[in-house]
C-alpha cells in the first residue's frame, strides 16, 4: 500500500480509501447491513493496510455508523484515520449541529472524529449551514477535541466550490472526480484549486458507481486490451486518479473482501506521474467513446436552473445517459423512479433553453426522458 500526505494535516493517508456506502445487505434491503460480513470486511481492510474509513450520517439509512463503530472495536480504532459527514440538510439550528455530532460520536464509539465533513454542500446547504452558526460549530468542536480536522463534500458548479474553499481554513475536501467527470462539478478545475490552497483531496466516484466497471462496452474493453499492460477496467479508472499528485485518497465503495483484495493490489503500483504518455491516450479514447454515446451534451453547470414547474433537469439527463451509455436502462428506470422533478413536469415554457450555454434542446430530450422511464 502506498500513503499519502492529507493536505497540511501531518496525516498520511492510504490512497485507497474504503467508502462505507456500499457495504453488504440483507435481503437487498439497504438499511439492513450484514453486520458479520461488513465488519470481517472492514477488518480485513484495515488489516490490508487501508487507514482511511469514510463514512456519513445518512449511509445505509443511518446504520453505515454503527456498523463502522462495532467493527473498530478491538483497538482497530487507533489505527484509522475515521471520517464521517453532519447532515447538512436536516440542520435547522446552531444545536443541530452539536447534536448530530454527539450522536455520530456515540454511533462511531468514539470520542474524536479525525475528518468532520459538512456533507454533500450546494449552493441551498450551503446557506442552510451559514445561515446557522457552521463556522463557529467548527472552532467550537475543533476547541473541544471532537473533531480533529475539517472539511466538506461537494455537489454543485465551480464557482461555488472556490467560493466555500475560500470561506474557511479547511484541512481537505471531497469532490466526484474520475475520467469522465473532468469537467463536471468541481471537476479538474477545483481539484488544482484545493490542492492550490493546501487541502488534501479525497476522491469520491472513481468509476462512477461501478459503471465504469461493470457491463463494459465491447469497443471500450478492445481498448483496454489492446494495452501493452494489462489492466481491469476498475485498475485503469483508480490508476488515472492515483496518477494525479494532487489526489490524497481515492474512495472506493467496496462491497465484498474480493473488490478489496484487488484494489489493494492495484494500490501497491498507483505511484503519481506514473501512467506513460501512450496509456494516458489510451484512456482519453476510452472517453471518447463512452461520451460518444452520451445522448444529451449536459455538463450539470445548472445554468437551466430552477425550473419554474419543479423538473430536476440535469438529474433527467443524468439518468437518460447512464441508461445509454453503460446500457443500464431497467437500472436507472429504478433510480427515476424516486427522482423528484421527473420530466413529465415540464410544461414547456422555454426558460431553461434560454437560460442554456450548451444550447441543448431541452424540452425535446425531457420528452424521451419521460418516454423511456414513464411509460
Amino acid at each position: 500500500m502506498l500513503y499519502r500526505e492529507l493536505g497540511q494535516t501531518g496525516k498520511s493517508v492510504s490512497i485507497l480509501g474504503l467508502g462505507t456506502m456500499r457495504l453488504p445487505v440483507l435481503g437487498g434491503d439497504d438499511s439492513k447491513v450484514d453486520e458479520e460480513k461488513a465488519v470481517q470486511m472492514i477488518r480485513y481492510a484495515i488489516d490490508n493496510s487501508i487507514n482511511y474509513i469514510d463514512t456519513a450520517y445518512s449511509y445505509h439509512g443511518g446504520m453505515s455508523e454503527f456498523v463502522i463503530g462495532k467493527a473498530l472495536q478491538d483497538d482497530y480504532r487507533e489505527k484509522v484515520c475515521l471520517a464521517t459527514k453532519l447532515p447538512s440538510w436536516l440542520v435547522t439550528s446552531r444545536e443541530d449541529m452539536d447534536h448530530y455530532l454527539n450522536e455520530q460520536l456515540e454511533r462511531l464509539r468514539t470520542d474524536y472524529i479525525d475528518f468532520y465533513l459538512l456533507h454533500a454542500l450546494n449552493r441551498d446547504y450551503w446557506s442552510l449551514v451559514k445561515k446557522h452558526g457552521v463556522f463557529d460549530f467548527l472552532n467550537s468542536a475543533l476547541k473541544d477535541g471532537r473533531i480533529k480536522y475539517t472539511g466538506f463534500s461537494f455537489h454543485d458548479n465551480i464557482d461555488l466550490f472556490k467560493e466555500i474553499v475560500d470561506s474557511y481554513p479547511w484541512n481537505m475536501c471531497q469532490i466526484q472526480y474520475n475520467f469522465m467527470d473532468e469537467n463536471f462539478q468541481a471537476g479538474k478545475e477545483g481539484l488544482m484549486y484545493a490542492a492550490s490552497k493546501e487541502l488534501g483531496v479525497a476522491i469520491m466516484e472513481p468509476l462512477r458507481g461501478g459503471y465504469l466497471a461493470s457491463k463494459v462496452p465491447q469497443e471500450v474493453q478492445e481498448i483496454w486490451d489492446s494495452a501493452e499492460t494489462t489492466r481491469s477496467p476498475v485498475e485503469w479508472g483508480l490508476r488515472y486518479l492515483w496518477d494525479y499528485p494532487e489526489i490524497s485518497v481515492v474512495l472506493s465503495g467496496m462491497s465484498d473482501l474480493a473488490q478489496i483484495e484487488n484494489n489493494v493490489k492495484f494500490a501497491a503500483d498507483g505511484f503519481p506521474n506514473s501512467l506513460t504518455e501512450e496509456e494516458r491516450k489510451l484512456i482519453s479514447r476510452v472517453k471518447e467513446i463512452y461520451r460518444s454515446k452520451t445522448r444529451v451534451n449536459c455538463t450539470g453547470c445548472q445554468y437551466c436552473m430552477p425550473c419554474p414547474s419543479g423538473v430536476n433537469i440535469p438529474e433527467n439527463f443524468k439518468c437518460l445517459n447512464n441508461a445509454e451509455m453503460f446500457d443500464k436502462i431497467e437500472e436507472e428506470k429504478l433510480l427515476y423512479s424516486s427522482l423528484e422533478g421527473k420530466a413529465s413536469n415540464c410544461t414547456e415554457c422555454g426558460q431553461c433553453e434560454k437560460k442554456c450555454p450548451q444550447k441543448t434542446p431541452i424540452r425535446e430530450i425531457l420528452k424521451e426522458v419521460s418516454k423511456l422511464f414513464e411509460k
